[in-house]
């Protein structure tokens, strides 16, 4: 079972630019869905993005047109580049990763801070 671990978060000023990575510890080639979740203090953790085997992606409505999910699976990685971020986006950002017939995999998340 792989694990996650995420990177990139930071603090960066309203209309700003962040990438988040979540490196695997094995191959994600065969994982069937990897997500990006964030939870901001007193709220639940939600779906932001998520990126099947085949490489289609969705996305949260709070985040269409802002951020981009991808990954290479060349590299075992999956990225979230977030544009034009809002002090909303403030969160700790978890990636997921499912692959059938095995138990989820979550990493330990990054905290990002939109903040001026």
């Amino acid at each position: 079972q792989v694990q996650l671990v995420e990177s990139g978060g930071g603090l960066v000023q309203p209309g700003g630019s962040l990438r988040l990575s979540c490196a695997a510890s094995g191959s994600i080639g065969s994982i069937d869905v990897m997500r990006w979740y964030r939870q901001a203090p007193g709220k639940q953790r939600e779906v932001v993005a998520a990126i099947v085997r085949s490489g289609e992606t969705n996305y949260a409505d709070s985040v269409k047109g802002r951020f981009t999910i991808s990954k290479d699976n060349a590299k075992n990685t999956m990225y979230l580049q977030m544009n034009n971020l809002k002090p909303d986006d403030t969160a700790v950002y978890y990636c997921f990763a499912l692959k059938s017939l095995t138990n989820p995999v979550w990493g330990q998340g990054t905290q990002v801070t939109v903040s001026s």
